[in-house]
């Protein structure tokens, strides 16, 4: 297949996915990036935020792919993770192990609770993740696996040293909460309802072939310019300033990124605006990422930073509304009519404007409509909770 059919079929697999999953079009955009860049990621949040289906329905979008996952704890042994012991060979005398089905013979894997990883397993899972390789029980030749990427995750950072070995080399982390505007959250909840007469469109899919030539052959042969450059010298310089420091390795696998980044987007080569995605790279702790996203969008995308000022004051108002639980429905609606009501309606047009103005000039909007997302979603909250509307005639006005 063509490269710019193998990328606009991306697109489409991307755009299709973001539909489905609520919320979550930056994480699936991501999420495809990373693989296009045969690197790995962590999705960190709580229990039920579909990470382990986003894994899935990614994988299913490609012809020919295996899928592996797992949940990892403290007592997980290597073969159940990569070929457990062929019982019957070992009763004639041979030791042998079934790889089929395991982690050895798999093109994308899911690993949950990755930093409950045991001791036993460390080793090889770090093996699997850096080199796709893996030492046999018998300690025969190591096997080459097939692993192009891992989707990762977890409810909690890591703690002891064994499992921060395993952290540093997810080049990508990504935070994931539930759902926050109600009119989403009920959207979700009239999505449980099966409705048979209703046939789905069929979905995009690409062919496992075209997966890892792009990886293989279109990524690699992206250009990256010497503006680029420049501008992650100068922004690797402005985040030490911060104390905020990132290893010369993760910058480095952090470039292809970027060329998958433009590779997915049907560009030649990778542009500023690209690296955005590098608030997903550059932080050890979620109380690091807003820092780390500002230095990165200051630098290439200033509507974006803009927008990041209103999710400040947006944040604002959410505390407030939180701090007036239980409060009379008079007091909330003489909040909402004095105060709230015209916050959001600024907010919301500053950002439709900010948008037009990225859009126009060639820039990455993702931020401005992830921005644009929570501003509906505080909106959301505040026609519900304070002023007592119900959620579909609050959808049905966003």
């Amino acid at each position: 297949m063509d490269e710019q059919d193998t990328a606009q079929k991306l697109r489409a697999i991307t755009s299709e996915l973001s539909s489905r999953f609520y919320e979550r079009h930056d994480v699936v955009r991501t999420l495809v990036v990373t693989l296009l860049a045969g690197r790995h990621s962590l999705l960190l949040g709580p229990p039920g935020t579909a990470k382990s289906e986003l894994a899935r329905e990614l994988t299913a979008r490609i012809d020919g792919a295996s899928y592996w996952e797992i949940l990892l704890s403290k007592f997980t042994a290597p073969t159940r993770m990569f070929g457990p012991i062929d019982v019957a060979a070992l009763a004639r005398g041979e030791f042998r192990q079934v790889y089929d089905g395991r982690a050895t013979t798999a093109h994308i894997a899911f690993i949950d609770e990755i930093f409950k990883c045991s001791t036993a397993a460390l080793n090889e899972t770090l093996g699997f993740l850096n080199e796709r390789i893996y030492h046999p029980e018998n300690g025969g030749e190591p096997i080459r696996c097939s692993l192009i990427g891992a989707v990762t995750a977890s409810n909690e950072l890591p703690t002891g040293e064994d499992s921060a070995a395993i952290y540093d080399r997810l080049l990508v982390r990504i935070e994931v909460e539930y759902l926050s505007d109600p009119s989403n959250f009920a959207a979700l909840i009239r999505s449980a309802v099966n409705h048979p007469s209703q046939q789905p469109p069929a979905p995009t899919t690409i062919t496992l072939s075209d997966l890892q030539d792009a990886v293989t052959k279109g990524v690699p042969a992206t250009e990256v310019p010497d503006p680029v450059i420049d501008a992650i010298c100068t922004l690797r310089a402005a985040l030490r300033r911060k104390e905020l420091i990132a290893s010369d390795r993760r910058w480095r696998q952090a470039v292809g990124l970027l060329q998958a980044s433009a590779y997915l987007d049907g560009r030649p080569a990778v542009a500023e605006t690209d690296l955005s995605l590098l608030t997903h790279v550059l932080w050890n702790s979620p109380a690091e990422r807003p820092m780390v996203e500002r230095e990165v969008l200051h630098l290439v995308n200033p509507d974006a930073k803009e927008a990041l000022e209103l999710s400040d004051m947006l944040d604002e108002l959410e505390n407030q509304l939180d701090a007036m639980a239980g409060q009379s429905r008079e007091a909330l609606s003489d909040w909402v009519i004095k105060y709230a009501h015209g916050k959001l309606a600024m907010a919301g047009r500053r950002l439709t404007a900010l948008r037009a103005e990225a859009a126009t000039a060639g820039r990455s909007t993702a931020t401005i409509d992830r921005i644009t997302g929570r501003q509906r979603a505080v909106r959301a909250r505040v026609l519900t909770e304070a002023l007592g509307m119900d959620a579909s005639m609050v959808q049905a006005q966003l």
